[in-house]
């Protein structure tokens, strides 16, 4: 997934935005391959602190942002270039969630999405590409009128 995100140009000096951090793996591949900061929202109290102890061993703590609560609230926290979007699988409100998320996104940004199935992203974004692997579904997404 990174790979084919750092070949968009959608990785370095980006603003990243992850909405469901859970211990913020994905952002922290994004910080290791060169994106400006992060923000991650998480609303377990336990993966808050897993995403802390790895921002200080990782040593990205001085471009991290940590926010408590559902990550669909915090959308207008920052303006975004890359969106990272792995809700549990029962997630069912990703048109609420687009909703919420487009006028903050930057008029390059890609949204990823990872689901247990394809998730309608129109007419909030356009698809770049959907991939299967085994059980998990990923969308590269970019806001209406972006490059793809």
């Amino acid at each position: 997934m990174f790979n084919a995100l750092e070949s968009r140009g959608a990785v370095e000096d980006a603003v990243v935005f992850d909405a469901f951090a859970g211990s913020g793996a994905l952002a922290f591949e994004a910080l290791s391959r060169g994106a400006r900061h992060a923000t991650l929202v998480e609303v377990d109290p336990a993966a808050r602190r897993a995403i802390a102890t790895n921002a200080e061993v990782t040593g990205f703590a001085d471009r991290v942002r940590v926010i408590a609560g559902a990550g669909e609230r915090a959308v207008a926290e920052g303006r975004w270039d890359l969106v990272l979007l792995d809700p549990p699988y029962d997630y069912d409100r990703w048109p609420e969630l687009f909703e919420a998320l487009c006028p903050w996104l930057n008029p390059d940004a890609v949204v990823v999405i990872e689901s247990d199935r394809e998730v309608d992203v129109e007419p909030h974004l356009g698809v770049i590409w959907t991939r299967r692997y085994g059980g998990t579904v990923v969308t590269f997404a970019v806001p209406p009128g972006a490059p793809e």
